[in-house]
């Protein structure tokens, strides 16, 4: 009888800990995106940009001076995504800006439905190793966007190129930045 009760207080003590491994890793499945989506904002990684304060413009605007000029083309692009009856599309497609120097560039848009959609952007550079030095300061995309039946709008975004990517062995090289959007209807809306 002894055995018996320390067999089913083994089994339950067995049973307890495999079902808090399965609740820990489901509350991991659960935080992978947001802890992923965090890293990636650090570090750049995978494209990602950078959000910058009026400050941080600044000293980079004052270290782009000692480059004399220095360039990079941007290059913008917009999609949609096919559940989003809109249009979007950017302003100009490509521009040649001084590293360091605040730009704004503008980004259509227009609700093609008959009915108001609110939609979010998302958003990446390439190629990956310069999403650490391409900081934006304000943009359309930190904030969904609710558009009525047949509205159009222009979204800016108010950016830089960090100067010290001259620095970086990785993408010095690089003469083309590419900012890429996509907007989805908002989570919100279902």
């Amino acid at each position: 009888m002894s055995s018996t009760v320390s067999v089913q207080r083994s089994n339950l003590k067995v049973g307890l800990m495999a079902a808090a491994f399965g609740l820990a890793m489901l509350g991991l499945g659960f935080a992978a995106v947001p802890l992923y989506r965090i890293f990636c904002q650090v570090t750049g990684f995978g494209g990602t940009i950078q959000v910058a304060t009026e400050d941080e413009a600044s000293l980079a605007a004052a270290r782009a001076q000692q480059l004399a000029g220095a360039t990079i083309s941007v290059r913008f692009d917009a999609n949609i995504d096919p559940d989003l009856p809109w249009t979007f599309r950017p302003e100009q497609v490509t521009e040649t800006v001084r590293l360091g120097q605040r730009r704004m560039a503008f980004f259509y848009a227009k609700n093609n439905s008959d009915k108001p959609i609110t939609g979010q952007a998302s958003f990446n550079v390439s190629p990956d190793q310069t999403g650490a030095y391409f900081n934006k300061i304000q943009c359309f995309c930190f904030t969904e966007q609710t558009l009525q039946p047949g509205q159009e709008i222009n979204m800016p975004v108010l950016y830089y190129v960090d100067p010290s990517i001259r620095s970086d062995p990785d993408a010095a090289p690089v003469e083309q930045i590419t900012l890429s959007y996509t907007f989805h209807r908002s989570d919100a809306e279902g």
